[in-house]
């Protein structure tokens, strides 16, 4: 069983935590490419500060647009607490042991500043979300993080060369480049931290130091079973050859949202989260046809959901070591 947190467990995660998670890996797991181990991720990384008076995306359902032109005043506090799917500033994340962000990325109506989105747009801007994610990076040199950034809701050609030539400048050396299968070692070894995977071919194509876009496998359900069942049939489909996403997230659509509009992700998600993480729990990273690679949760500061994934890695040590993995997932079952 992995059962939610409460108010002592949450405050004792958020000291312990996993900071140096990939520095303290066994040696054995140094040489492994990144993709095949396990990491964990958030999904809708920035939705910790969607902005509650800020218009729907044009991108949304055209009846939820049409409903929010006519009651704003009671679409947006809806869409707000159903788009809600973290609670946690991004570097809190990586201090849990994030080590994937979510990064959807849209531009305003009006303003040419580029901001993140779920349903509605958020108070932090992009540049200040990279600069957080940067001061991090420099107080843990030997910590990779993956971010995915796409959707790019009504961004300009203009808006990806400026945003592509910030995130270059201000990562510099930090960046790993897409020619190489980077590992633990190999990034060290560089003095690398980052892989950016970025949604828009042409601007991949012109820049090494950009990884194509990351496959991110999701059930579009609302029901935890559903997910479960999605993901298991995708395995055995095989995975692909380089990194991608398991989403443990529940997704609902427009008509589920207006049909229970006091209700919200996080209550949702919590319901569901003991069923979630058992399944993860029984995973195995590693390059076989049904190892897992990156999963991504909602609300991933209300559960051991990142010391569960980070635990994940001890099984590709085998013999001795089953041991330690046993401890880690011991220390998820209490109350």
């Amino acid at each position: 069983m992995f059962p939610v947190k409460n108010m002592e467990d949450d405050e004792r995660l958020q000291l312990e935590g996993n900071p140096d998670w990939m520095s303290r890996l066994p040696a054995e797991l140094l040489d492994v490419p990144l993709w095949n181990l396990a990491i964990p991720g958030s999904h809708d990384s920035m939705s910790f500060c969607l902005d509650i008076s800020s218009p729907v995306l044009r991108s949304e359902p055209c009846v939820l647009r049409v409903i929010d032109r006519l009651f704003p005043c009671w679409t947006r506090p809806c869409v707000y607490r159903w788009a809600t799917t973290q609670q946690s500033v991004l570097s809190d994340q990586c201090d849990l042991g994030i080590r994937f962000l979510d990064l959807r990325i849209a531009r305003k109506p009006a303003g040419g500043k580029l901001f993140f989105a779920h349903g509605i747009y958020t108070l932090m801007t992009v540049k200040e979300a990279l600069d957080e994610l940067a001061t991090w990076l420099d107080a843990h040199p030997k910590e990779i993080v993956i971010i995915s950034c796409s959707h790019f809701a009504s961004l300009t050609d203009e808006d990806h060369e400026h945003l592509v030539e910030y995130i270059i400048t201000l990562f510099g050396k930090k960046l790993c480049s897409s020619q190489d299968i980077p590992t633990l070692r190999s990034c060290w070894s560089r003095s690398q931290q980052i892989v950016v995977s970025y949604g828009n071919q042409q601007m991949v194509l012109q820049h090494p130091e950009l990884w194509t876009g990351i496959p991110y496998w999701y059930a579009d359900s609302p029901d935890p079973k559903k997910v479960i069942a999605y993901l298991e049939d995708q395995k055995h489909r095989g995975r692909p050859a380089g990194f991608y996403v398991s989403g443990l997230n529940l997704t609902e659509d427009a008509p589920y949202v207006l049909l229970h509009p006091l209700q919200d992700m996080r209550k949702m998600t919590m319901s569901a989260l003991s069923l979630l993480l058992r399944w993860a729990g029984e995973q195995q990273p590693g390059r076989g046809a049904g190892g897992v690679n990156i999963l991504c949760c909602d609300f991933v500061d209300v559960s051991q959901f990142c010391s569960l994934v980070i635990g994940l890695n001890y099984k590709l040590q085998g013999g001795a070591s089953a041991s330690r993995l046993q401890d880690a997932k011991s220390s998820l079952a209490w109350g």
